[in-house]
């Protein structure tokens, strides 16, 4: 499928913080809930990743990340997911964070 470029500017892809985690002991699969700051435009948002894998709650605070930030929120259990995290798999399946490779502005978009 080929899209636009125009379909590609739509998705609004942010660099975040983490200035929160937590285990997610209720979600199907094993998850951590998330709090990002987006800066002051956007504020603080939650989200839950299936990142356990290669990351514990107690590692993720102060660390940026990417997250397309203009999606609907989506239930996941009890947790109301605003943004959703990007990352890519390993060889093994599982989730490796995307995230920029210098320290920049939170807030900043992806072009």
């Amino acid at each position: 499928m080929t899209i636009t470029f125009d379909d590609f500017a739509r998705v609004d892809v942010r660099v975040g913080r983490i200035s929160r985690a937590e285990p997610f002991p209720e979600a199907r699969k094993p998850a951590i809930k998330l709090w990002i700051d987006f800066g002051a435009a956007l504020g603080e948002k939650k989200s839950s990743a299936q990142i356990t894998k290669h990351y514990t709650p107690e590692d993720l605070p102060g660390q940026l990340v990417l997250a397309v930030v203009n999606f609907p929120p989506r239930q996941i259990g009890p947790v109301m997911s605003e943004v959703l995290v990007l990352g890519v798999p390993d060889e093994d399946g599982e989730v490796v964070l995307l995230r920029p490779d210098k320290t920049v502005p939170v807030g900043g978009r992806m072009y």
